[in-house]
């Protein structure tokens, strides 16, 4: 007789054999650690039914929040003086940059990649300041709170790639 009963990770139906009752052992959807219980004949443990308007609500306040982080990234410094006329070509700030180049690496970091292009095109005319910005987050033992999420590896990578498209 198995004993049956429910991965906490991923919920997926588990069948572990008597012997194995009070161990651990990894879930063969997910591959994640589990505890199987000890349990007697026939009994399973029953999950806890999922309260769809929760689940709803948290995947609306998510697509929120996202949507206010891409608006505070894409906010740009207005002059205050609005009869000076900037060139296209006008090199941007050096915060400026690097607010760009953090934007680039959280959009890569998301699988924006259309997004992520035309960022570091609108980075490449002020490569020199870029890679200098660039090398400083690399070289950096504390990521950009922004950043830090991100792999360590993962960020090297799309720093590399960054470089390579403007240089």
């Amino acid at each position: 007789m198995a004993i049956a009963f429910h991965c906490e990770h991923c919920g997926k139906k588990i069948e572990a054999p008597d012997n194995a009752g009070g161990k651990w052992g990894k879930c063969p959807a997910c591959h994640k650690k589990v505890y199987i219980p000890g349990l007697d004949e026939d009994e399973e443990l029953k999950l806890a039914p999922v309260d769809e308007g929760d689940l709803a609500r948290q995947n609306k306040l998510i697509a929120e929040t996202r949507m206010l982080e891409q608006e505070i990234l894409s906010e740009k410094e207005v002059p205050d003086d609005s009869t000076e006329v900037v060139s296209p070509t006008a090199e941007v700030n050096d915060k400026e940059l690097t607010k760009n180049i953090i934007f680039y690496l959280q959009q890569m970091a998301n699988g924006n990649l259309d997004q992520a292009d035309r960022i570091a095109n609108s980075i490449a005319p002020s490569r020199r300041k870029a890679l200098k910005i660039l090398d400083g987050i690399a070289l950096s033992e504390i990521p950009e709170p922004e950043l830090a999420d991100i792999p360590q590896q993962v960020l090297s990578g799309f720093i590399r790639t960054l470089r390579a498209k403007i240089s």
